[in-house]
């Protein structure tokens, strides 16, 4: 491995100069190919590029791991070349459509549009090409497949491989790694990992010779900085660091101190100025005057990091309120030239819904939102405004920093608190770096900025461990699913399948964590041998029998009667300890199956009481339960909110406390409509009950068994003795050790065997529905449904090819196909409700196969359920029908408002970005499912058409 890091300070205390310089070798010197691509650079490479490029040369693959902005494209862009100096193909492929488009495009500036092609599934231009940009799913497609355009590759570069660690998506990476032909050389481009040794050795494993070279160098350098109030403050002192550790400026902690504590009206900014972890925050600093304190310290253009999409607009809002301005009037005419040639496919009546003017107001004077909830057109123009120096500020969410070549001259971190999708979480340390990593223009800047800005809950301490942390671990999220299984057991059969599960890094990863858990047994199972010595000696003391028998290596001999002597009497007592704990835990589910039971029968227009820790009140059914082992039915609650409620949603079994009347036709989807049915709860009458006791069958009384060990416990020589406490104290450490090495015995052998036992449940999930058979040889083989499933790469891809081969889909007109698809892949926010099958719109043909998709996904979960024991992981989710109506909106050629006004009637409140988005991944799977079909098959030919009337204004803008 080659390590390059020209600032690491030598921190070695026995380290002492000889005052001899050692003679190093010179480096190899570069090809004719390096050369001459390296003349036509504007930068000279740095040494870890030249030791990349020079690898490449000599035919092997690479890991470059690197910091944000340090260039490691350039060995990427240098694979490009060699493919084309010598004849070959290569591949680029990325984890996101916006990165492959930027880099379709610069890569068609370097080498011309007749060398470059683009595959993003939404795009095909120029395919057949000998550089193709692509996503990397597109090209794990194709190796499914055994597409002949792999007939040639020379090259495949994996840029932001460290997405092998998304645990929705990661998986992907690992399947290219392990499926390309052994003559393809990869080059693996990825953030600095603190790991990359143990990825670079999995790599060279599995693809052969691989080079791996970390460089923790940024060209660029980086400074850190806290904006308290209107002073700026450096993070570090510039004093020598401590043991190797730059310390925090301690004038900025006094500062901090007397602005928080120091007099009444410090105190009073103090407390107005909190936030707390919802990002709640009564009195910022306005955005204007943030901005103007960044312009007059030289530090714009800036990336404003907020973490969501509203404070984004709600930051772009203040300024365009404001006076501020930050470009010359010079520059508005080129701002105006660049933003209508982006904007020269909108429709004309878009332009009012889509906000035009206010967004094109604010890049007139140098400044933009930039999210995933904006049209790519939008975001597309601003990146290309901010590239060229006309747009000075940008307020963006985190996906700004996934890979777009969007650097700027200074990083603002507003908070140190994001949403996650499931809750809100510290930023760790390699989200850190990621963002604050496009600080420093190479070339332009002589130095990056990160400046974060103070509030009372952000402690200088834990900035300064997030800035100087080498990053994080890579993990693996390989994992076996349903399409993976048909297609690797198409292309290798049952054991080659397993072999090649055997070699993912995920198993790497294992096999290396069972090296460390063994040594932990070792050392376990040595104190254990040390606690039994330490218990004889000291039973013997104490004039009582030990209970242990040890041989002549100091092991426990086992046999005898389990319950005699000092150590016998500690069994009693844990045995007795489980007895009551299982009792606990069985009246706890003798509870909740009746919770689930009383959910279960529950039927709509009934009125229950709801008392859990998110909601609280009484509430209507909309809609009964679809599923019988998690019955969840649909409610809602008389202050308006409406969603799915479960088990863990009650104490006690839901009692029907009344009976409300719902017509067929009521408006159960729009805030209006909701807030109607609530007041009507309010005026039915009906009371909550007060001081309800549980609804529980009468207890059995204590278990035989537990009677016993407590009979025996009582009689025990033991139970009579005293003093003997410091003895209990050891034989609970025995305990504790005993339960540790239990623990590491079963984790040891689960862990061994996870990935095939997984993979053998979704092999069993696939043979009794049908989509593999035996092939008469005592293998498996693919059946011509599974053949159906294998092009299906959505995640609900067992449900979509259980739909098709049940035909409920069949003679659905576009429209309404494209609605029901719709709800495979769409899913609404959180405690947003997608509205119940009788609120879709249109036919009742679509209800009908609505209903039909459901009865279909129980079924399907029910044969998972069976085979996995109720594992999550292999349950597919609800079909969700919030993207339903706006979708057959637009399909019905209604213009972009009306679709929009369709999803805000029922409670999904759309940004244009997400709509097209969600047009995007409906036209993906109608594709799929066209392309997984016989082509004279009505089916196939009513999904070309939905895509064909799908495929229009924005969304058709967005695809070419």
């Amino acid at each position: 491995m080659t390590t390059v890091n020209p600032d690491q300070p030598i921190d070695d205390p026995d380290f002492e100069p000889s005052g001899e310089v050692p003679e190093l070798d010179p480096p190899p010197a570069p090809g004719p190919q390096l050369q001459a691509f390296a003349a036509g650079l504007r930068f000279g490479l740095d040494s870890f590029q030249s030791d990349a490029c020079r690898v490449l040369e000599d035919d092997r693959g690479v890991l470059v791991c690197a910091p944000t902005g340090a260039g490691k494209t350039v060995v990427g862009e240098f694979a490009v070349y060699l493919a084309l100096q010598r004849g070959g193909k290569c591949f680029y492929t990325t984890p996101i459509k916006a990165l492959s488009n930027q880099k379709y495009h610069d890569l068609v500036a370097a080498h011309g549009a007749e060398s470059v092609g683009l595959l993003t599934g939404d795009n095909a231009i120029n395919s057949a090409a000998p550089v193709v940009v692509m996503t990397t799913e597109v090209l794990r497609n194709m190796i499914y497949a055994n597409s002949p355009a792999l007939t040639g590759l020379s090259f495949v570069v994996m840029d932001e491989v460290h997405f092998l660690a998304d645990r929705f998506r990661g998986a992907v990476w690992e399947e290219v790694i392990l499926g390309l032909e052994a003559s393809v050389s990869v080059v693996s481009l990825s953030a600095t990992v603190s790991n990359a040794e143990e990825f670079g050795d999995w790599i060279t494993t599995v693809r052969g010779d691989t080079e791996v070279i970390v460089s923790e160098h940024r060209p660029v350098p980086l400074h850190q900085h806290m904006l308290v109030g209107g002073r700026m403050f450096e993070l570090f002192d510039r004093a020598t660091p401590v043991h190797g550790k730059r310390q925090v400026n301690t004038e900025l902690k006094r500062y901090i101190k007397q602005r928080s504590l120091g007099d009444d009206e410090g105190r009073a900014r103090h407390y107005r100025g909190r936030t707390d972890r919802r990002g709640g925050r009564s009195n910022p600093m306005p955005r204007p005057r943030l901005i103007r304190l960044l312009e007059d310290d030289g530090l714009l253009p800036a990336i404003d990091f907020i973490f969501s999409r509203k404070g984004c607009e709600d930051a772009f809002t203040q300024c365009l309120r404001s006076d501020l301005n930050l470009i010359e009037p010079a520059e508005v005419a080129k701002v105006d030239e660049i933003v209508e040639r982006h904007l020269r496919e909108l429709a004309p009546g878009d332009a009012e819904v889509l906000g035009v003017d206010q967004w094109w107001a604010g890049l007139r004077r140098g400044f933009a939102a930039h999210h995933a909830g904006m049209l790519p057109m939008f975001r597309q123009a601003v990146e290309e405004l901010f590239v060229r120096g006309l747009t000075k500020v940008v307020f963006a969410t985190e996906t700004l920093a996934l890979g777009i070549n969007m650097p700027a001259r200074s990083v603002v971190l507003e908070r140190l608190v994001k949403y996650n999708g499931e809750a809100h979480v510290d930023l760790t340390p390699g989200e850190y770096t990621q963002l604050t990593g496009r600080a420093g223009r190479r070339g332009i800047d002589v130095e990056g900025n990160a400046v974060v800005l103070w509030t009372p809950e952000v402690i200088p301490d834990r900035v300064a461990g997030l800035a100087g942390a080498r990053t994080f671990p890579l993990r693996s999220s390989f994992a076996p699913e349903y399409n993976m299984v048909l297609n690797l057991i198409h292309r290798l059969g049952v054991e080659g399948s397993r072999h090649l599960l055997r070699r993912s890094f995920a198993q790497f990863q294992t096999d290396r964590t069972l090296v460390g858990q063994a040594r932990q047994l070792d050392q376990a199972r040595r104190k254990l041998r040390q606690l039994d010595q330490e218990l004889i000696a000291g039973t013997e003391k104490a004039g009582v029998d030990a209970g242990i028998t040890l041989d002549d290596t100091g092991e426990e001999v086992s046999g005898g009667d389990r319950h005699a002597g000092f150590l016998g009497y500690l069994a009693l007592r844990e045995d007795i300890k489980r007895h009551e704990r299982e009792q606990r835990f069985a009246r706890r589910v003798e509870s909740e199956n009746a919770v689930a039971e009383d959910l279960a029968a529950l039927k709509r227009g009934q009125v229950i009481a709801v008392s859990s820790r998110r909601h609280r009140g009484l509430a209507v059914v909309l809609e009964a339960a679809q599923q019988l082992n998690d019955p969840r039915p649909l409610v809602l609650i008389d202050d308006g909110w409406a969603g799915r409620v479960g088990v863990g949603d009650f104490v006690n079994p839901p009692e029907v406390l009344g009976h409300l009347r719902i017509p067929r036709d009521a408006d159960t989807r729009s805030g209006r409509g909701r807030r109607r049915l609530a007041e009507a709860i309010t005026a039915s009458g009906i009371t909550r009950p007060v001081g309800r006791t549980a609804k529980r069958k009468k207890d059995k009384g204590t278990d035989r068994e537990l009677t016993q060990l407590r009979e025996q416990l009582r009689a025990h020589p033991i139970h009579r003795e005293a003093g003997l406490d410091k003895l209990f104290r050891l034989g609970e450490r025995r305990n504790r050790l005993v339960r540790d090495i239990e623990s590491l015995e079963r984790s040891i052998s689960a862990r061994k065997s996870k990935l095939e036992e997984d993979f053998d449940v979704v092999v069993a999930v696939l043979r009794e529905l049908g989509y593999l058979e035996s092939d008469g040889d005592g293998g498996l083989q693919v059946t011509p449904t599974g053949d159906v499933l294998r092009r299906i790469y959505a995640e609900t891809d067992l449900l979509v090819a259980e739909c098709i081969r049940a035909g409920i889909w069949d003679g659905l007109p576009p429209g309404e196909l494209a609605a029901v698809v719709s709800s495979m892949v769409y899913q609404s926010r959180r405690d947003a409700y997608g509205g119940g099958v009788d609120a879709l719109p249109g036919r009742s043909s679509l209800r009908e196969a609505m209903s039909d998709t459901l009865r279909v996904w129980q079924a399907t979960n029910e044969v998972q359920a069976r085979h996995s024991g109720g594992s999550e992981s292999l349950t597919t989710r609800e079909p969700d029908t919030g993207f339903c109506a706006p979708i057959s909106a637009w399909a019905a050629g209604r213009p972009l408002h009306e679709a929009l006004t369709a999803a805000a009637a029922g409670g999904q409140l759309l940004s244009p970005g997400d709509f097209v988005r969600w047009n995007r991944q409906v036209i993906d799977l109608l594709e799929q499912i066209r392309n997984s079909v016989d082509r004279e098959a009505p089916l196939a030919g009513a999904a070309r058409r939905a895509v064909k009337s799908l495929r229009r204004g924005v969304v058709a803008a967005e695809l070419e």
